[in-house]
């Protein structure tokens, strides 16, 4: 399987760097690191209501992509905690 090219929305990566913890950031760019490979991996919901989106847990934070299948790419566009995305 082709690996996917990741993109991250300006929007998004300021949510990743205003998260106070520095191993929560950690975890969460490893997570989006790893959508490289396979962006539907095991723990990776369909948003109700749309056919390309899903979201995708990491500890407390909730990380919300797209999946582009004929331009192989994943564009992040929301990274917030779990009660507010």
């Amino acid at each position: 399987m082709a690996e996917y090219r990741i993109l991250l929305k300006s929007s998004a990566a300021k949510e990743i760097e205003g998260i106070d913890s520095r191993g929560d950031r950690r975890r969460i760019v490893k997570k989006i690191a790893g959508l490289v490979a396979n962006p539907r991996t095991h723990g990776s919901e369909k948003l109700a209501g749309h056919e390309d989106r899903y979201r995708i847990r990491e500890g407390s934070y909730r990380i919300v992509y797209l999946i582009d299948d004929l331009r192989r790419e994943v564009i992040v566009f929301r990274v917030g905690h779990r009660k507010d995305v």
